[in-house]
């Protein structure tokens, strides 16, 4: 019930752990702004403008390296920098992580449901619905990547149409679009299959090997765990593993495939 409120609060824009993480903070804000006027006093190259209140900071790490977004990215950024496709499409992926990382050595193209207006040096965007019935490219490339994005078809959070079956949809597109022997990069969130309206699906790892086996030849397998941290080339052999999810009750696992 507790997480439930939390949620709800969350949704809204009203985080409560900030909050209270805030008041926290106000006492050492005007201590320091006291001291800083004082030595203020005696020089005269600037002056204070306004209040710009930053409370949680002096608490936090100096930067965050590890979680879903950061290994995942950084990892797919590599293997593409490594096997150097012919041209490589992105479905969805975070623009501000792995496409930027990608776009520093070479073109990207990037599809999303969403428009973007910003342009960007080996960026091509191009808006559209991976979900849709009649997807029009097949044999487009040989390189494609869907990082964690694949979960959220279907379910409205971006403008996207209902569809319980968004995902597969999407995935078979995808499949489509990559010419044989082509490699597809894809990872989701992992754990005991269920769906968090509107938020996202979280899948089985039984569950995607029996749609991606039939189609694809498994290259590499890795997972981030549920404390963000990655772990590296794991077998899919064991049952208990994969009946457990690795462990993962929230996880994301990051798969390596290739078109047969």
């Amino acid at each position: 019930m507790i997480r439930f409120i939390y949620n709800w609060f969350t949704a809204f824009g009203f985080n409560p752990r900030k909050t209270i993480s805030g008041f926290r903070g106000i006492f050492w804000y005007f201590g320091d702004l006291s001291k800083f006027k004082r030595q203020l006093r005696k020089q005269s190259d600037f002056r204070i403008s306004r209040l710009h209140p930053i409370l949680f900071d002096k608490y936090d790490q100096a930067g965050i390296m590890k979680g879903h977004y950061f290994h995942q990215d950084l990892l797919i950024a590599k293997k593409i920098y490594r096997n150097n496709p012919e041209t490589h499409v992105d479905i969805g992926s975070r623009t501000d992580g792995f496409v930027a990382h990608v776009a520093v050595y070479r073109e990207i193209e990037v599809f999303d449901i969403r428009a973007i207006e910003s342009k960007v040096e080996n960026v091509l965007f191009k808006q559209a619905d991976l979900s849709a019935e009649k997807f029009e490219l097949q044999n487009y490339t040989d390189s494609i990547s869907c990082l964690h994005a694949i979960e959220h078809f279907g379910l409205g959070r971006y403008g996207d149409p209902i569809d319980v079956k968004g995902h597969l949809k999407a995935l078979d597109n995808i499949w489509k679009c990559l010419k044989p022997s082509g490699t597809f990069y894809f990872s989701t969130p992992i754990g005991p299959q269920r769906i968090e309206f509107n938020a996202h699906r979280v899948f089985s790892v039984s569950y995607l090997l029996d749609i991606f086996l039939p189609k694809y030849e498994l290259v590499s397998f890795s997972y981030i765990d549920d404390s963000g941290d990655l772990i590296l080339d794991q077998s899919l052999n064991d049952k208990n593993e994969l009946d457990n999810n690795f462990g993962c009750n929230y996880g994301c696992g990051i798969f390596e495939l290739k078109k047969k």
